[in-house]
């Protein structure tokens, strides 16, 4: 097995990373989805990456089908509305990996196109994007973390890292790599969402007993409903669970849209997990607090509260 082709649905950070990444290897063959206005849009102002300006062949979903590898990189509010575009690619020999934050982005895409075509995957990035411009910190992107969901080493999971190989994606191929998605999971609640209603840098976290006591209690209620589950994700010292080195004034994603006036990915972070928490019934009152304060600050974002 050999992946001549590639396609990137989503050119944000994470779409970015992997466009900017595979351009020298896969050259004419690797393409960035993309229909209408965005499609001219993508056209016309191209992406930067640490300086560099990516050079794009934009494609419809029509004329990437049958790609060998496609790399899903949307938000998550936009996941539903590309289902379409993913079923139109997606042929018998084509590979999924879904790079989404979050714990059940591979089962709404595999509900449609079949499981047989998912990989499960998780990203490690420290990324600060603006407008077409994204920018990378190499010393604690660690890229993207991907296998098997029961840790088998496969012919495609062989031919992702011959694709990968001597380019500038980072990886790693996971033997736990469901367990790593849920400790990324548990990060991100716990770490992104409180930081984003405080409007606060990475280093309130050990600046502040009260910020670190949120914060606690969040990736707490995470760890129960893993664990409803049947994933265990208790260990504090495993790896997967803890940020790299980062910057005080780090800021993640969620206050990073908040920033932007973007809508932020609350609804996969704190949503899921009201939601899950309810399925199990088990109590997670300081996510559905920061479900609704996000929602708050989102509105406030768009003008309908002042």
């Amino acid at each position: 097995m050999r992946i001549n082709t590639a396609a990137v649905i989503g050119a944000g950070a994470i779409g970015a990373y992997f466009l900017a990444g595979l351009e020298e290897k896969l050259g004419g063959n690797l393409w960035v989805i993309a229909e209408g206005e965005r499609a001219e849009k993508l056209r016309r102002d191209g992406i930067i990456v640490n300086d560099h300006t990516v050079r794009l062949h934009v494609k419809t979903p029509e004329e990437a089908a049958g790609a060998d590898l496609l790399i899903v990189c949307v938000k998550y509010g936009g996941l539903q509305e590309i289902l379409p575009a993913i079923e139109t690619i997606v042929q018998d020999n084509t590979i999924v990996i879904s790079t989404l934050n979050g714990v059940d982005s591979e089962e709404i895409i595999g509900e449609r196109i079949g499981m047989e075509h998912m990989i499960y995957a998780v990203m490690k990035l420290s990324s600060r994007r603006i407008g077409n411009t994204m920018r990378f910190n190499p010393a604690v992107t660690l890229g993207v973390f991907f296998g098997e969901k029961d840790g088998v080493r496969t012919e495609r999971i062989r031919a992702i890292c011959d694709l990968f190989d001597g380019t500038g994606v980072n990886y790693q191929v996971r033997e736990h790599i469901w367990q790593e998605i849920w400790y990324k999971y548990a990060l991100n609640v716990s770490k992104n969402i409180p930081q984003a209603i405080l409007n606060c840098g990475f280093g309130a976290y050990t600046d502040s007993e009260h910020v670190a006591y949120i914060s606690d209690r969040m990736r707490e209620e995470v760890i129960q409903v893993a664990a409803a589950k049947g994933v265990d994700i208790s260990d504090p010292d495993n790896p997967a669970g803890k940020n790299t080195k980062l910057a005080p004034e780090t800021r993640f994603s969620t206050l990073q849209d908040l920033d932007a006036k973007r809508p932020t990915e609350i609804d996969m972070f704190c949503g899921a997990m009201v939601k899950m928490g309810k399925e199990y019934g088990i109590p997670t009152p300081f996510c559905e607090f920061a479900y609704h304060a996000v929602k708050a600050l989102e509105e406030k974002n768009s003008g309908k509260i002042s």
